[in-house]
């Protein structure tokens, strides 16, 4: 009956969005660095897949962003800061390339406390006032946060965008290198905390931040924790089978085959970073909910199940709710607690 309760609920939750757009399948190929690739009719699977074999033989080069000194801070009026710079990964679109942040400072941290700071990365389609309450939470808990808004989200969308589609689409390439620009910005932001003198780093990811949070801490040195809020070993099946991109599956159905879609998706898969997680060590939390419609439950346990045959040490918290009520009342403060509790301890 809770199951049946909660479905309902997801589904009436989901429902409320009425801008979803079902966009053409596209490879993608005018996306593939370093200027866009061509291939003849019928051989671009072949070229896509040359170039996910490239990636996976170097993840750590295609994740790393060149260093930049160009950071501004401009001071808010409630005691935050805006901090900007640019993306180590250009795009066809100017208001993507400047990464937008927010930096909320620890309350009540004297001389002799440590430094600590998360990066959190909101959910696919957080507006700018998503994780806000995350945020202050951890400030008072003398942890200080930095907010990043997503490639395509908020003050980084263009106008011919309603929705951030453009960083889970059908366009197969297009989709790689928009995460990918998000890991790379997420580790430059991580840098700027460095340079600011914060020496314990974690970084707190919801849904897609959840996936781009454990892609950045396994290639950034610097990352001492990781809270991973809602979580599957693969980007593919979200998507393919996830309530929340009913219509992105819609865009790719008759073009790509899930196994298919699931490999040229890997370099932006979990699972297939799982060895560099355990030779980092970093101290990790995974949370998901026993009632999920849109990362399906089978996936976040397929993942708990992976880390634990491997080795991996990591905490665990399922939440008795589904994707969309976790943000609802009393949900919401159930995982707030969960996660600025675990990363209190861990950094």
């Amino acid at each position: 009956m809770l199951s049946l309760f909660f479905h309902a609920w997801e589904r009436h939750l989901a429902s409320v969005s009425k801008d979803r757009v079902v966009r053409p399948f596209e490879w993608g190929l005018d996306w593939m660095p370093p200027g866009g690739r061509t291939a003849p009719p019928g051989e671009e699977l072949k070229v896509v897949r040359e170039y996910v074999a490239s990636v996976l033989a170097d993840s750590d080069t295609w994740f790393t962003p060149a260093p930049t000194d160009d950071y501004t801070v401009a001071r808010l009026g409630d005691g935050t800061s805006r901090v900007t710079f640019p993306t180590a990964r250009p795009t066809p679109h100017r208001e993507n390339d400047l990464v937008v942040t927010r930096f909320f400072p620890a309350r009540g941290v004297g001389p002799g406390d440590p430094r600590r700071a998360v990066l959190v990365l909101p959910q696919w389609n957080s507006d700018g006032d998503g994780h806000v309450g995350l945020c202050q939470l951890l400030s008072r808990f003398g942890m200080s946060a930095l907010r990043l808004s997503l490639p395509y989200h908020d003050h980084r969308m263009p106008p011919e965008l309603s929705r951030a589609d453009y960083i889970v689409s059908s366009n197969i390439v297009r989709t790689l290198e928009v995460c990918r620009q998000a890991v790379l910005d997420s580790r430059r932001a991580i840098h700027w905390l460095a340079r600011e003198g914060f020496d314990r780093i974690g970084i707190l990811g919801t849904s897609l931040g959840s996936c781009l949070s454990m892609l950045t801490a396994c290639h950034e040195p610097l990352v001492r924790a990781q809270a991973l809020n809602h979580i599957s070993p693969y980007f593919s099946d979200v998507v393919w089978r996830g309530l929340s991109t009913r219509h992105v599956q819609r865009g790719l159905e008759g073009h790509i085959d899930a196994d298919t879609l699931r490999e040229l998706w890997m370099p932006i898969s979990p699972q297939q970073y799982l060895d560099k997680l355990k030779t980092r060590h970093i101290k990790t939390l995974m949370v998901y909910a026993r009632y999920d419609l849109t990362f399906p439950v089978d996936l976040s346990r397929a993942l708990v199940n992976d880390c634990r045959a491997l080795g991996i040490p990591y905490r665990l918290s399922v939440l008795p709710c589904g994707h969309y009520s976790t943000g609802s009342a009393p949900f919401k403060y159930m995982d707030g607690a969960v996660l600025t509790r675990f990363l209190y301890s861990a950094l």
